[in-house]
């Protein structure tokens, strides 16, 4: 439970800046939704606390497995829960720590869901900082495969490479110090 949880990930930071490690970041990273989702499970249970966090960071993830019946849209992956997360510490950085879609297009189109999270990413999310694609594919139980792989379809690369294109990830590296948290 989130009591363990936060114990743990404060020994493992104490631990290693005892060793003299000072030049790591640590990020808390939670998924965007709890399962089960239960008061106990929410993502502020398991904040281990701001002197052992430097940046704040969620997975959010759009249609993972086929469902001919559904499509998650971007809407119900990382608005309502950037809020959350970012509530936690008004001064940390945030990483979208893991992010994608998969090639379903009897449910949803990837390529224009790409598009519109790349778009509205940089307005949307002020302290969004870096984004991480999950490029993966696996083989469900039902032998179906599940493609999060950003070349999935030539419609799906070609709207990361125009949606990466924006100067507010390709334009030049945001450096800044790193501070010491002793």
């Amino acid at each position: 439970g989130p009591e363990v949880y936060k114990k743990a990930y404060r020994y493992i930071v104490d631990r290693v800046k005892t060793k003299g490690a000072y030049n790591i970041q640590w990020v808390f990273h939670a998924n965007n939704s709890s399962n089960p989702d239960e008061p106990w499970n929410r993502i502020a249970n398991y904040y281990p606390g701001s002197d052992y966090v430097d940046w704040l960071g969620l997975s959010a993830f759009g249609q993972q497995y086929p469902n001919p019946s559904g499509w998650i849209s971007f809407d119900e992956t990382l608005p309502p829960y950037y809020q959350e997360i970012c509530a936690l510490d008004p001064s940390k950085p945030f990483i979208l720590a893991e992010w994608g879609v998969g090639e379903f297009p009897f449910s949803g189109n990837k390529a224009r869901w790409i598009a519109e999270a790349l778009r509205r990413m940089p307005v949307e999310f002020p302290r969004l900082k870096a984004a991480i694609f999950w490029h993966e594919r696996w083989q469900n139980g039902d032998s179906s495969y599940s493609n999060l792989r950003v070349n999935s379809s030539e419609e799906s690369l070609i709207a990361y490479r125009e949606g990466v294109a924006n100067s507010f990830w390709l334009g030049y590296p945001r450096l800044v110090p790193i501070t010491r948290n002793r």
